[in-house]
């Protein structure tokens, strides 16, 4: 203040008090005050009105009123400069009202001097400063998103900030006082409690995470720092606590994880799920040509056994690739309603009468594009499952409606991206599944029925072509009460979806096929399948025989069937070699892998067809007609 300038309104009645004032002031070492002088009361509520004074010095007698009316009236118009109430002679009643009423400070005029009047006016601007930092500081606190409490040491809440009224919903005027453990815990946190004021003791701070509850009971996450705030002799006087709420981000980690271990079973499935389909390609096709020329009893007994296992095995294997990659199918734009009044349909005739079925289906319900097959595939097995959730009866509801996914909304949800979706929830009343379960429940072969009664592929096989479907799934469950799962599908245009019809087993007309394949079994079974329907047939056991053999009878061949995965040259090398030889030849890739994975890394070469191991005979007879039939001159 050694050079500030300070405006002061003097009101008095009397000039004589006037003219000494002037003078003290004027005789203040190191500020200036400029001082106004306005002799009556209502001079002087239209003065401070004005609001153009640092300071106002109130002489209490002023004629009919008096200056602690005016000071009451200067307050109550919303005057914030320090007003200080002068008297002729001290009266206790009158300071402690004077004070009430919101005066600076109380003078008496008998003991008044120049030096105390100028620390007086000093002091009183200080003040003001001072609470208006305060009061500023209060602001930011108020501003800012986190929840800021300070606890006295007895536990009880001393300041409770905006942030805290909007992440917990109790208001300041609820919380303060209150014991904070009683509002934002759980008898479960006790122990934790304790650790955290061990450790204010030892280090005077601690931080981590802690689980709370809202006024409403809402369970949420927070990131929470704890400091021990001491007074000036160093001893402990309060706690102050920052807590961000991280609700949100422990949610989307515990997506990721559970995606990240899916995603990693899923790697595990499709490295296993070549070879198995090569053991399984030679049983089926060498079975269907047994069966096909064998006519005693016991072969036709013993071979359909034969070609119903493998085929067992190769579902099997499919359900697997199926929640690892997703499954390739016919896409089309489909009504889910019918797909829905087929189940309710299946479900009333097979499930238990103790089963009630219930639909609720919103009657402007969006199409999807999809496989109907797959979905209706997706729908069984969440039907199954319910009905065997409730073994005593109970109440399966299935629903569908529409749907929008906000960006707040894809957030919250890592699979989820911001569109139209259709939502059909299956909902039963049974069991429920306990937190453990639901983490495991779309792991393949995880399972919590009895031995015999389920491989725990359904789910795995919902997952895959929910996933292939660019959907998602959202589950809820609680023991005893039932559980509910919500599949999110895509929303398109409305369009009736059909089904494809099988087509006859079609014959060659003497075609040159090369068969590329590691596997002696699936090279000689699918050479013999070939041979039987009037097709030609050379072999080759991996990319540089193919190659070698391709340059003998180019003229000569009409199509290539090469597996992809081979070792010393895998099939994408040998195809981009052949088509450098002839960018004409006709090429179909094989695999044991899943359908997402058969374009994987061939951006730069062109095949008529992929065929998923293991193939039937009127599978790979059917697509070798379809690949011929793309040159007219074949068909």
């Amino acid at each position: 203040m050694d050079t500030e300038r300070v405006k002061v309104l003097l009101v008095d009645d009397d000039e004589d008090d006037y003219v000494l004032t002037r003078d003290w002031l004027a005789a203040a070492q190191g500020t200036t005050f400029d001082l106004d002088w306005v002799s009556s009361y209502d001079e002087a509520i239209e003065t401070i009105a004005q609001c153009q004074h640092d300071i106002y010095l109130l002489d209490y007698r002023l004629g009919d009123r008096n200056g602690l009316e005016l000071l009451q009236a200067a307050v109550a118009e919303g005057c914030a400069a320090p007003i200080i109430l002068l008297t002729g002679k001290g009266d206790r009643e009158i300071d402690i009202e004077a004070m009430k009423a919101g005066a600076a400070d109380y003078l008496e005029k008998t003991q008044l001097s120049a030096p105390l009047l100028e620390r007086s006016i000093r002091y009183a601007l200080e003040r003001q400063h001072t609470q208006q930092q305060i009061r500023a500081q209060a602001e930011l606190l108020d501003v800012a998103t986190d929840a800021i409490i300070v606890r006295s040491l007895d536990d009880k809440v001393l300041y409770w900030n905006k942030g805290a009224e909007l992440l917990y919903g109790w208001q300041a005027q609820e919380a303060i006082g209150q014991n904070p453990n009683l509002l934002i815990y759980n008898e479960s946190l006790v122990d934790q409690l304790l650790e955290i004021h061990s450790a204010l003791k030892q280090t005077d701070t601690w931080q981590g995470e802690l689980h709370q509850v809202t006024k409403n009971e809402k369970p949420i996450v927070v990131y929470s720092r704890w400091t021990l705030v001491r007074d000036r002799h160093a001893q402990p006087k309060s706690i102050l606590v920052v807590n961000t709420d991280i609700t949100e981000k422990k949610l989307l980690e515990a997506q990721f994880l559970r995606a990240q271990r899916l995603e990693s079973i899923g790697t595990l499935a499709s490295g296993i799920a070549h070879d198995l389909n090569n053991v399984l390609a030679p049983i089926l096709m060498t079975a269907q040509l047994l069966e096909s020329q064998m006519h005693d009893d016991r072969s036709q007994r013993l071979l359909p056994i034969v070609i119903t296992n493998a085929k067992r095995g190769a579902a099997l294997v499919k359900q697997v690739l199926s929640f690892a990659r997703g499954l390739e199918g016919t896409y089309t734009n489909l009504q889910i309603k019918h797909l829905i009044s087929e189940i309710r349909q299946i479900a009333k005739q097979t499930f238990p009468k103790s089963i009630e079925i219930q639909t609720n289906i919103a009657s402007n319900l969006w199409s999807v594009s999809g496989d109907a097959t797959q979905l209706h595939q997706v729908l069984m097995n969440l039907c199954v499952n319910a009905r065997d959730a409730m073994p005593n009866g109970g109440v399966l509801t299935i629903s569908a409606e529409n749907f929008t996914a906000d960006e707040h909304y894809a957030r919250m949800n890592l699979e989820a991206k911001a569109g139209s979706y259709i939502v059909v929830t299956v909902r039963d009343t049974g069991q429920g599944m306990s937190l453990e379960t639901q983490e495991r429940i779309f792991e393949p072969f995880f399972t919590t029925k009895e031995l015999g009664k389920g491989t725990g592929l359904g789910l795995s096989t919902v997952m895959g072509i929910v996933k292939g479907h660019n959907g998602f799934i959202q589950v809820w469950s609680e023991l005893g009460r039932g559980t509910e799962f919500q599949v999110y599908l895509p929303a398109v245009a409305v369009v009736e979806y059909h089904r494809q019809t099988e087509q006859d087993t079609p014959y060659g007309n003497g075609e040159l096929i090369l068969v590329v394949d590691d596997e002696a079994g699936v090279r000689e079974a699918t050479k013999t399948s070939l041979e039987t329907f009037n097709y030609k047939v050379v072999t080759a056991s991996d990319g540089i025989e193919a190659i070698a053999t391709y340059a003998e009878h180019r003229d000569r061949i009409d199509l290539i069937l090469i597996d992809m995965l081979m070792p010393a040259m895998d099939g994408i090398t040998t195809i981009r070699t052949i088509q450098k030889l002839n960018p004409q030849t006709k090429i179909i890739a094989t695999s044991g892998l899943a359908a997402q994975d058969k374009f994987h890394g061939m951006t730069d070469v062109e095949v008529k067809a992929f065929l998923a191991k293991p193939y039937t005979a009127q599978e790979l007879l059917q697509t070798i007609q379809q690949a011929l039939c793309s040159q007219p001159s074949y068909c």
